[in-house]
């Protein structure tokens, strides 16, 4: 029994440090609007008056270029 709980266990562990090795944090873009052409810098689509202008960039002010993967 002690066994079978260990290797529950040991399974577990294994997927729960593959899973937070795997997340990556979402890239984020700068979106321009279709209305006004003002700029802004999001990880999602902001709405149907926005397209994508930009990016991907690392960081919240969209200064960063990201690694394109």
């Amino acid at each position: 029994m002690f066994k079978k709980r260990l290797k529950t266990m040991l399974a577990c562990v294994f997927l729960f440090a593959y899973g937070a090795s795997a997340a990556a944090p979402a890239s984020w873009y700068q979106w321009r609007s279709k209305f006004d052409g003002a700029l802004a810098c999001s990880q999602t689509p902001l709405g149907p008056g926005w397209e994508k202008a930009r990016g991907p960039y690392s960081d919240s002010h969209c200064t960063k270029p990201a690694l394109a993967k």
